[in-house]
């Protein structure tokens, strides 16, 4: 297959990358600016030369698009409005360069965020929800899902809806880190909802989607099996052989990260019902399996 990923030298674009590369696929990262040090099996093309010539682009099997502003800094006003800003433009400008191609690909993965069903810690979601912008991470996930609905609807389109993507890089190390210095412990009040995925599976998912004409719409990128923050901790210590004891005032993080606090204080039970309905099978639909997974690699 001939694909590209947008955002291709991020945490989970590199991942993919490098699966779809293996399997022997003709891969091409659209990025910012090109590396000169890359695998010879990944072809490197910049969003300006694609602007000059969308030619690279025609006749794929499937675009995927993962780029945007990281979440992980502080949340001030200029830092919100590159958040939303980026995603959006990121959407615009694949579309502007997509309209210009005789054969637009069969497929476009569009990522997106659980953010966009708010936060509760009594509601289950999933692909038939209703969404609403209740809060800054849902608003910027509607508008970045309108903009994708938009501009892909020419073709068939997949939103990723990625909960907290579990990894050796990303969130996980530091969410493990306070359990190898021996001072690991719930956060607020442990209760909120953390639903989360194993890079693997969130690759495979990805490539499932691509493979799957059956698929589109939302699909929730979590485990089958999301737990409490309580609960996502102990396991941790228990893979690691390490204490759950030494608990996270919830004031201390929101003096610390101010309103990005909202990432680790609150949080959504995410479920993935389309994927297991379109016949998706998880290689890690429990906690302890893919913490044992990443202690182990």
């Amino acid at each position: 297959m001939k694909l590209a990923i947008c955002g291709g030298t991020g945490f989970i674009g590199s991942h993919l990358s490098e699966y779809w590369a293996k399997q022997g696929h003709e891969v091409i990262i659209v990025t910012r600016k090109a590396s000169d040090h890359h695998p010879e099996s990944i072809k490197y093309v910049t969003w300006d030369d694609l602007n000059s010539n969308p030619h690279p682009l025609e006749s794929l099997d499937a675009i995927v698009n993962l780029a945007g502003e990281s979440l992980n800094q502080r949340w001030t006003k200029d830092t919100k409005s590159k958040i939303r800003q980026s995603r959006l433009d990121s959407v615009h400008r694949l579309g502007d360069i997509l309209d210009r191609l005789t054969n637009k690909p069969k497929v476009v993965v569009q990522s997106s965020a659980v953010g966009i069903y708010g936060t509760s810690r009594k509601d289950t979601y999933n692909e038939y929800s209703e969404v609403a912008s209740i809060d800054f991470l849902s608003d910027v996930c509607v508008q970045w899902e309108n903009a994708a609905l938009q501009r892909f609807n020419n073709t068939r389109l997949v939103l990723v809806r990625t909960g907290v993507v579990l990894g050796s890089k990303g969130a996980y190390p530091l969410m493990q880190l306070p359990y190898k210095l021996g001072v690991g412990g719930p956060i607020g009040d442990g209760e909120q909802w953390v639903s989360w995925i194993h890079m693997n599976d969130m690759v495979k998912l990805i490539d499932y989607a691509v493979r799957t004409p059956d698929i589109s719409g939302p699909v929730n990128a979590t485990s089958p099996h999301p737990v409490a923050n309580r609960d996502f901790g102990k396991t941790i210590g228990r893979v690691l052989h390490r204490p759950h004891w030494f608990p996270v005032p919830s004031f201390m993080l929101k003096t610390m990260l101010g309103e990005m606090s909202i990432l680790i204080l609150e949080g959504q039970k995410a479920v993935p019902d389309k994927a297991q309905e379109c016949g998706f099978q998880f290689d890690y639909p429990r906690l302890d399996d893919a913490i044992r997974q990443l202690k182990n690699s």
